[in-house]
């Protein structure tokens, strides 16, 4: 499963990081002497959303993706290139009328058991739109134990790097020496009622090899090689079954555990992608947040010590010794008589004097 991805990149250190062999006869991966091109950077209108660098990527939200430059050009040197495009993260069905918000299914990940029996996935995969969708790492949660959503423990997870380089430092690293995670995916376009585009896709996911296993049951499609790229992107030359058969579980993953801080796609800060005992404690609040904040605080506090009290008069009430009904102190026990017990000994009261009354007479 892939429900958070990390990426930080602006458009131009993104064409950097995605630079791919120019032949497509590969030579080995390791050889120097392998000429290497920026991929072209196609910019969507997708009805006025743009690409934002962040470290919480959500559904949704627009990022970066691979394509083969072949779906735009029919030129023999366009064959085997690549194209960069900003689309939408959750693939909008092709038959979706009205606000492409809200067709209400679930579509940031694709199932690989189930794409050619699903309406939505069939229809690109057939017609060959398949894309790569790349990041920094993905995020994440331990679901293996029994927790409550909020409780589960997330990871950032990505591909391994050099020695000197920290996924999670920008200072150790650029665009030119770090090496995305690429996952493979499925997109589509669709239209509004006015004409206008939107790219979007899914991230296709199985389930998980010995790798991942012991923290969740599905993983992402992981491209390691530029083999498995090729063999993904280029749907001129290469079958479904051969593009299928490049869908294969990852060798080499690492991770490590974040903050909490990540579950909530609303925060975007640099804490997110960070090691759990590296990142910043929230800070303080201030202002009126801060008021707010010791206002409940005091209320609980207040509430707290009035139950205590009540706590205290009840079993002081249940201790206290029974009044003798002759003692001066049965007056005051009287005024917590029922009132119909009141009424009965003024009634007797009263009948009491009218007969000393007639006795004298």
């Amino acid at each position: 499963m892939c429900g958070r991805t990390c990426l930080t990149l602006d458009p131009d250190q993104v064409l950097c990081a995605c630079k791919y062999p120019k032949s497509n006869k590969l030579k080995d991966e390791e050889d120097i002497k392998q000429e290497y091109e920026k991929p072209e950077w196609r910019a969507e209108f997708n009805l006025g959303r743009r690409y934002q660098a962040s470290y919480n990527i959500a559904p949704t939200d627009i990022t970066p993706v691979i394509v083969s430059a072949a779906h735009f050009s029919e030129a023999k040197d366009q064959q085997y290139a690549r194209t960069v495009m900003p689309m939408m993260w959750g693939m909008i069905p092709a038959w979706h009328k009205g606000d492409y918000r809200k067709h209400g299914l679930t579509t940031n990940n694709c199932r690989l058991e189930h794409l050619m029996d699903s309406k939505l996935y069939r229809g690109p995969f057939k017609r060959g739109q398949r894309c790569v969708v790349v990041c920094e790492g993905f995020y994440e949660w331990q679901t293996t134990k029994q927790a409550k959503a909020s409780e589960r423990e997330a990871y950032l997870v990505y591909v391994p790097q050099e020695s000197e380089v920290k996924i999670y430092d920008k200072s150790t690293w650029s665009p030119a020496n770090v090496k995305l995670l690429r996952m493979a995916g499925l997109f589509d376009v669709w239209q509004d009622e006015s004409g206008d585009k939107m790219y979007s896709y899914s991230i296709i996911t199985f389930e998980s090899s010995q790798i991942m296993s012991w923290m969740h049951y599905r993983m992402p499609a992981i491209l390691e090689t530029e083999q498995q790229m090729n063999d993904w992107l280029d749907f001129k030359h290469v079958s479904d079954a051969q593009a299928l058969a490049a869908l294969r579980p990852a060798t080499a993953l690492q991770w490590h555990r974040v903050a909490k801080l990540v579950n909530n796609s609303r925060n975007k800060s640099e804490e997110c992608n960070k090691p759990f005992e590296l990142a910043a404690k929230p800070e303080k609040p201030k202002g009126m947040l801060a008021w707010l904040t010791g206002n409940k605080t005091r209320q609980q506090q207040n509430k707290s010590k009035s139950g205590e009290v009540e706590q205290l008069q009840e079993t002081a009430t249940k201790e206290a010794p029974k009044r003798n009904p002759t003692s001066p102190n049965a007056l005051q026990s009287s005024a917590k008589r029922p009132r119909c017990e009141l009424i009965n000994i003024e009634q007797q009261e009263s009948s009491d004097v009218q007969v000393k009354s007639e006795a004298r007479t």
